[in-house]
């Protein structure tokens, strides 16, 4: 089946690479290292081991920092891998993992699933451990770690019924895969389940709860987000709502909304609406369609403070969310009015901030239904439901508080996920350095 699936791939490459290129009109990043996609990477001199991090894009490279910044400190003498498959999640690796490792931090594209891209790749490299964050699975990549005898460990796993309908139309396929797998780290008794369902060993996989509850919100990154809410607020103390992770289709609800929340009431004619595309690409586009809806709008690139005269802030910068959720007083987190299946609002939680989501919720299923259950995450699926939670909230300020409070003891309560991780990536140790000095 494995020799079907890599034919169809050999076949598709012709229009992976075409739409590489078509992206790269807009975003020249796609069209950039290009000898990565295909394996093609110098070879390492060094025979320190190598911990190899795949991190699709930004939400896994975030997840993947304090597994490796941990790791790091314990094991001065490692050495680290970081593959990305996007432009955005290589920009976050740079900015987040350079200045932490330093030289000794290696990070190229992901290359292709097929074996002529990934033997070279594994030649020059010679990693010794592959850790992979989340659910990033390819059949030729885990058959060739097995083949070399090199353990794999899927993090911080997880996996909907969406996805396991998905995995389960190719049973001989997935069942193979999986059994290449040497540990899953899943996230909740639920995914661990299907991926023993879909054919993996129940005794390689372990339930460690979401590394992301495990938020280090230190006094720097709080005193910075006190500092922008004041900003942002202004002598008037006007309210701040945060869209944040916002995808095509959602910023014109969230617009529609905030149209009728400024038109429809009068305390909230000041009100200051923070938007933050998922995509840097997108942000010119979404800029645009805030000037067509007539909104007065400042991108937080132009560096100053939004005055009063502005009533949008567009977030296009990188890296400043997480303490965007701290200077705002509500935050509706995208991803969850269109099918994309939601992002992360542990978040805002871990802030004390109550969360909004449209319903779409799959890829964190199990944190909407802890913050749904002590009602500090309300679902919504239209502008007319998102206003009028907005205004519930911002009209009570003590009810919005307490939900608040009450998330922010949801993200609490299930921390310690990260140093079960810690552990069971520290128990491979000794088969994958097996002749490697530490």
């Amino acid at each position: 089946m494995r020799n079907l699936y890599t034919w169809l791939f050999r076949a598709a490459v012709p229009l992976i690479l075409l739409r590489l290129w078509w992206r790269g009109r807009r975003e020249p990043a796609y069209r950039q290292r290009l000898r990565e996609r295909l394996g093609r990477v110098p070879v390492r001199a060094s025979r320190a081991p190598l911990i190899w991090v795949h991190s699709v894009s930004v939400g896994e490279t975030l997840a993947a920092v304090p597994v490796i910044e941990q790791l790091a400190a314990r094991h001065p003498h490692w050495q680290w891998l970081v593959t990305t498959t996007t432009p955005t999640g290589s920009e976050r690796v740079g900015a987040a993992l350079k200045p932490l490792l330093g030289g000794r931090l290696l990070h190229y594209y992901l290359p292709y699933d097929l074996p002529e891209c990934l033997r070279p790749f594994l030649d020059a490299l010679r990693p010794n451990l592959l850790v992979i964050i989340e659910t990033e699975l390819w059949p030729n990549l885990l058959a060739l770690c097995a083949e070399r005898g090199m353990p794999t460990l899927l993090a911080n796993a997880r996996l909907s019924e969406k996805s396991a309908r998905g995995y389960g139309r190719f049973p001989r396929l997935t069942r193979a895969m999986l059994n290449n797998l040497t540990r899953v780290v899943a996230q909740y008794p639920a995914d661990a389940g299907r991926f023993v369902e879909l054919g993996l060993p129940q005794e390689r996989v372990v339930v460690s709860g979401n590394i992301k509850f495990d938020l280090d919100i230190d006094l720097g990154m709080v005193s910075e987000a006190q500092a922008l809410a004041h900003q942002w607020r202004g002598r008037d103390h006007r309210r701040v709502w945060l869209a944040a992770s916002t995808h095509a289709g959602e910023e014109e609800v969230v617009l529609d909304a905030f149209a009728r929340l400024r038109c429809g009431h009068k305390s909230f004619e000041d009100l200051l609406l923070v938007l933050v595309p998922r995509h840097p690409q997108r942000f010119d586009d979404v800029a645009r369609l805030c000037r067509d809806r007539g909104f007065r709008l400042l991108r937080r690139s132009d560096g100053g403070p939004p005055g009063p005269e502005h009533q949008v802030l567009l977030g296009d910068t990188m890296g400043e969310l997480l303490k965007f959720y701290g200077a705002c007083e509500l935050a509706f987190v995208g991803g969850s009015l269109v099918p994309v299946g939601g992002h992360n609002m542990i978040e805002p939680a871990a802030w004390g901030v109550p969360v909004i989501c449209g319903p779409h919720l799959h890829n964190f299923a199990a944190v909407a239904e802890l913050l749904s259950r002590v009602g500090a995450l309300a679902v919504v699926e239209d502008a007319e439901k998102l206003a009028q939670q907005v205004r519930k909230w911002l009209e009570d300020d003590r009810a919005r508080r307490s939900a608040g409070a009450r998330g922010r003891d949801v993200a609490q309560e299930n921390s310690g996920a990260l140093l079960r991780l810690l552990e069971e990536i520290e128990k491979l140790q000794e088969s994958a350095f097996r002749g490697v000095a530490d």
